[in-house]
């Protein structure tokens, strides 16, 4: 058995996000030791790295919670689980043309830099109007997104 320390150790998660994901029921909550401390077997082990690497390939907490449940079903046909990492991968696609957008657009306004005064400048110019971008760029998963 493993303490909630030992267990985020072993999977890299923060305990607070442990704590978390069994309030939202990614995670099952866990047995308790006499002295009250969480205590976690295997099984939640290889369910949190579950949780971890899903997470870290960008799968939204809803499309993580489908996985699980259908990593809990092993013998039913997996079409499900395709449909969701390719509805991921369009979604990462989508991200990446955004973002090379963006590249292009800062690229533009950088060499179009004039190394002047602040009242010249190109790249103060261009954020106040949005008018003056090359193309559009969205916002890419920017601080406006999640702000």
């Amino acid at each position: 058995m493993l303490t909630i320390g030992r267990l985020g150790a072993a999977t890299g998660v923060k305990v607070p996000t442990i704590r978390w994901y069994e309030e939202v029921g990614l995670l099952a909550r866990a047995a308790r030791s006499e002295g009250g401390q969480r205590l976690y077997d295997e099984a939640a082990r290889r369910r949190l790295a579950f949780i971890r690497h899903a997470r870290e390939l960008g799968f939204p907490l809803d499309a993580v919670r489908d996985l699980l449940s259908l990593a809990d079903r092993p013998d039913q046909p997996c079409e499900a689980a395709d449909a969701i990492a390719r509805a991921q991968l369009a979604e990462v696609e989508a991200r990446l043309a955004r973002l090379q957008a963006l590249k292009g657009e800062l690229e533009r306004m950088v060499e179009q830099c004039a190394h002047g005064a602040v009242r010249d400048c190109r790249v103060i110019e261009t954020l106040g109007d949005h008018g003056l971008c090359g193309g559009e760029h969205g916002t890419a998963g920017s601080a406006v997104e999640s702000a």
